[in-house]
């Protein structure tokens, strides 16, 4: 399959989403959001954070203005895509989260930056994922794979979707290609091999009741953190977030200020 390619200034444009432009940021956060989703699921953050702070939300190909851009299948396709798109915006501070399947994109994303000699984050939010550091065994066939019928039955469990577009045969036809790009993503990456694992100050999120992503997968991501600044847990489950904007966004203020050695109140 040919990969998307960023050619245009439409193209890069259309994969960062930035709610609230700040014309001279302190900081500028990115957000990245989950399998399936789009920038949506952060729609109502922006209004929590900092005036002075600049959001910016990632938006995966497959989706939104790059709805006739072809979905990335990997995990580091999609990450150097969406890096692309950000480079010009690293030219102050900036922090990384992301939500499940941006997790994992916002970690690759950091690896490349290290890779290619760019600036750093200076903090990584990982929300709802589960440790990159070692392969973790499928339980049964991969979600990707499944018949029509079992994957959305699964994702009517899992939450994040609407039920309106699992139940609407011509809906579901819309959104699937990217829904099994999305899941290739998460489901066919392998750990890196011989390099350092988390650089830069790491704080984990997640719903004390998810039953996507156990407690003991999300929390394995301190093994490998060299500045681990804390893990925190809302009720809830894989989605804990949706309700709860104003204090999720507080707690990631408050890390991030005390990952750059400010004062954390707002």
């Amino acid at each position: 399959m040919t990969q998307p390619t960023l050619t245009d200034t439409a193209a890069r444009s259309g994969a960062v989403v930035r709610p609230r432009p700040v014309a001279d940021p302190a900081l500028r956060v990115f957000l990245l959001h989950h399998a399936a989703g789009s920038h949506l699921a952060f729609n109502d953050w922006t209004e929590h954070f900092p005036a002075d702070w600049e959001v910016c939300l990632l938006e995966a190909p497959g989706r939104g203005q790059l709805g006739h851009v072809p979905p990335y299948r990997d995990a580091r396709g999609l990450a150097g895509h969406l890096l692309d798109a950000v480079t010009d915006l690293l030219d102050r501070p900036f922090a990384l989260f992301g939500h499940s399947m941006g997790a994992l994109i916002a970690y690759e994303t950091a690896a490349q930056l290290a890779d290619r000699g760019l600036p750093e984050p200076v903090w990584l939010g990982v929300s709802a994922c589960e440790a990159p550091y070692d392969a973790v065994p499928g339980d049964g066939r991969p979600l990707h794979l499944l018949p029509d019928a079992q994957l959305r039955a699964a994702l009517g469990r899992m939450g994040g979707m609407p039920p309106a577009v699992l139940a609407d045969d011509d809906l579901w036809a819309l959104f699937e290609r990217r829904v099994r790009a999305d899941f290739s993503v998460v489901e066919t990456w392998v750990p890196r091999a011989g390099r350092p694992d988390v650089r830069v100050p790491l704080s984990l999120f997640g719903g004390d009741r998810d039953q996507v992503v156990p407690l003991d997968q999300l929390e394995a991501w301190a093994d490998g953190a060299e500045h681990f600044a804390g893990q925190h847990l809302y009720p809830g489950g894989h989605f804990y977030f949706e309700g709860r904007a104003d204090a999720v966004v507080a707690q990631v203020v408050e890390d991030v200020r005390t990952a750059l050695g400010r004062p954390a109140s707002r």
